[in-house]
């Protein structure tokens, strides 16, 4: 089950459940789509594969299957691999 981490691991921008904003590499990294687009170039800075849209939990499942409320930073700041 998807964590759907709270905020950008970037900016530190709110991204909620139904946030559409959110984007996920395979890991789970979560970045807001602004930084993954123009910071991060589409890649992921920790393990080097790509976003693709995080899907949003249905709100009656919430309750249920509550979203991650810990926040988690990019250590060492927000930029892409280097090649």
């Amino acid at each position: 089950m998807l964590e759907l981490r709270p905020f950008c691991e970037c900016c530190g921008k709110a991204l909620p459940p139904e946030s559409p904003e959110a984007v996920i590499c395979t890991f789970e990294c979560t970045f807001c789509m602004e930084c993954a687009r123009e910071v991060l170039n589409g890649i992921c800075p920790n393990c080097g594969g790509n976003f693709s849209a995080r899907p949003i939990r249905p709100a009656h499942l919430l309750d249920r299957y509550p979203p991650s409320e810990i926040r988690v930073v990019k250590a060492g700041g927000c930029r892409s691999r280097p090649e």
